[in-house]
């Protein structure tokens, strides 16, 4: 059985997320463990079954969706027992400090 995206800007946000992760060659549960979710939820994400929240606010809002985001950082985020990022991750893994 085949689960339907929850929607078309579900689809779309979860195919960008999935397409960045591979391309920097990095699997769902790095990715997961990277941002703190279970590499479940990741998958949920990159399948389009998870709603965008945030498409869906900027919408009502009648804004693009970068306007969220756009001067967030790291900065902003609560505290982590790590501050990894994935060039740190495959650095890491190839023996490299950055």
């Amino acid at each position: 059985m085949s689960e339907e995206p929850h929607s078309e800007a579900a689809r779309i946000v979860g195919s960008c997320i999935s397409e960045l992760r591979r391309g920097r060659g990095i699997s769902q549960q790095d990715l997961g463990e990277l941002v703190g979710i279970h590499f479940t939820n990741i998958g949920k994400i990159e399948r389009g079954l998870a709603n965008p929240t945030l498409v869906r606010i900027s919408v009502a809002l009648e804004i693009d969706p970068s306007e969220l985001v756009r001067d967030l950082g790291s900065n902003a985020l609560p505290a982590q027992a790590h501050q990894l990022t994935v060039s740190d991750l495959i650095a890491a893994r190839q023996g490299q400090s950055r």
